[in-house]
Parts: structure tokens; sequence; C-alpha cells
């Protein structure tokens, strides 16, 4: 029983059309009929049944034809597989993320992957940007989704661009404002993390300060997001959030009494990236690259998420 005549059967099966499925196989109709009569004879029943008017399969073809797909599409992804080692591109990625990444960019960059080179397996892990960083350069990691363009030495690709938010909680008197004018919270006690956590991001939130003419009052330093929307839901206090997880905790069943708060004037931003080693990457890392998100064509940045 040879491969190429299940392909032949399963051609047959699907057109119901020796012309069509021919056509399909770019085969010649007489050759087409040979595979399915030498198919026949090893199988030892007749599969397809066929005259003037009709080409159907009996009801042997019926219960062959699922095992045979099954069998055409194991051998293909063996081919797939093997052409994937071959290359070096079987294994696994090692990549951190972030939240917004584990929301708007991993999804598809994973499904992508799977359709493109199912031979490479994803490990991820969810951390913030220092720590990401940190783990790149001792090599715990390959690809790191992080806030704020990376060092010298690193390959890296723009993937997105978003606001920052305060937090506040639902008692607050900013609770019930659709936006806020940076320069009130010169009014405000707010709540930071160590800038080691996620550089991009405070310095995103001091330099919105600094354009403004103000010194923020720091009352608490937390480096969990969690955290920070608990402490702003009981306290008076400001905290700070991507939009996307700002409003995405909102939503979330038993979320802190919080609410998220637009900055403006200036509005603080985060740009996303991916980042990689330079020097000396495997194929999966490549692999892996080649399936994240291309950059809007025109201005090399990626759309405002």
């Amino acid at each position: 029983m040879e491969l190429r005549h299940m392909v032949s059967f399963l051609a047959i099966a699907e057109e119901l059309h020796f012309g069509r499925a021919a056509a399909r196989l770019h085969l010649a109709q007489p050759s087409l009929s040979q595979h399915l009569q030498r198919l026949e004879r090893a199988v030892g029943v007749q599969l397809v049944l066929r005259n003037s008017h009709e080409v159907r399969l009996t009801p042997a073809g019926e219960a062959f034809r699922e095992q045979a797909a099954d069998i055409v599409a194991r051998v293909e992804r063996a081919g797939q597989m093997a052409r994937a080692a071959a290359a070096g591109r079987t294994g696994t990625v090692r990549v951190g993320y972030n939240f917004l990444a584990g929301q708007r960019i991993l999804p598809a960059t994973l499904a992508a992957l799977a359709a493109r080179h199912p031979a490479v397996d994803v490990d991820m892990q969810e951390m913030r940007t220092g720590p990401q960083l940190a783990a790149l350069a001792q090599e715990r990691l390959d690809v790191a989704l992080v806030y704020g363009k990376p060092a010298t030495g690193l390959s890296c690709r723009h993937l997105a661009r978003v606001p920052l938010v305060a937090v506040v909680g639902t008692r607050h008197p900013w609770a019930g404002r659709g936006r806020i004018a940076f320069s009130e919270l010169a009014d405000e006690t707010c709540i930071l993390f160590d800038r080691a956590q996620s550089s991009a991001m405070y310095d995103a939130i001091q330099s919105a300060a600094e354009q403004c003419g103000i010194r923020l009052t720091v009352a608490e330093e937390v480096d969990d997001p969690g955290a920070t929307a608990i402490l702003a839901s009981v306290k008076p206090v400001v905290g700070f959030a991507s939009e996307p997880r700002g409003r995405s905790a909102m939503a979330a069943p038993g979320c802190p009494g919080t609410t998220v708060v637009r900055l403006y004037d200036p509005v603080p931003t985060l740009d996303l990236y991916a980042a990689w080693a330079a020097a000396g990457r495997s194929p999966v890392v490549d692999a892996f690259v080649e399936c994240l998100p291309a950059p809007v064509a025109g201005d090399g940045a990626a759309p405002a998420i």
C-alpha cells in the first residue's frame, strides 16, 4: 500500500470527480485510475463506485477515508518535523513577557508559530521589564517582551505604544472624572515602584512630572501591580498602570474597588519591544521572532493599542 495511492484516493473522495482530482494532483486521469485500482487491490475491497453519472464512495471507502486522511496528515507532520530538525528549528524558546504582551502580542504570535514551526515549543514566564532584561543577560531567557528600547548589544523590534493611566479607588475624588491634567498630581500622594523593576515606565512618569514642573509625592514603593491596585482601593493615593492593565483589572471578577483616569498634558506613554541577543542566537529564536507582529508600514512604529 503506497502513500501516493492514498493521496490519490483522498483527492477522489473530496472531489467526487476523476477529472478534477487528477488536475488537482497534476496527474493524467488514467494514472489516477491506476492508483485507485492498485490501492483497492492492496486493501482487498472496492472503495469507489463510478459510473457515467456519478462518483461516490462505498461504505468501505467511507470507513477507509478517515484513517487514510490521518495517515497522510501524520506523514506530512513527520516531514515538517524532519525539515525543522534539519534547519535547527526544533526545541524550546524561553520567552519573558509583561501584561500587555500577554494580552495583545503573544496569542497571535503563538498561533503563527504553531502553524509555521510545529516542532518549536515555548516556555513562557511573566515578569516585569527589569527582571526580564536581567534574565536575558544571564541567558535564562531567549526573548524578552519589555517596556522601553533595550540597551545596545541586543536586537529589538518595536511592537506597540500604550498610554499610562492613573489608578485610584472608587471613593477617590478623581474617580468620577474622565481625565486629569498631569499637573494635578502635584496635590496628590502617589504609589510608585523601584525603578529597577521597569525603568521605562518609571522614567515616563517622572519625565511627565518634569514637563509639568511638579515633583511627585511618593508615599510607598510597591513592585507588584496587583498590590498597587489593592492599596489604591483602600487609601487616598494614586497609582499608575498601562491603560490595558488598568482596564483589565477593573473588569476582572473580584477586583479591588479601583478605576482608571486618563492623564493628559502630557500623556505619558510606554513603548513595547521584543528584545533578544544580537549574536549567537539559535534558530528557534529566529522562528519565534519571525512570528511577531510586523510594525506599521511607513513609519516603523507599531500601532497604538
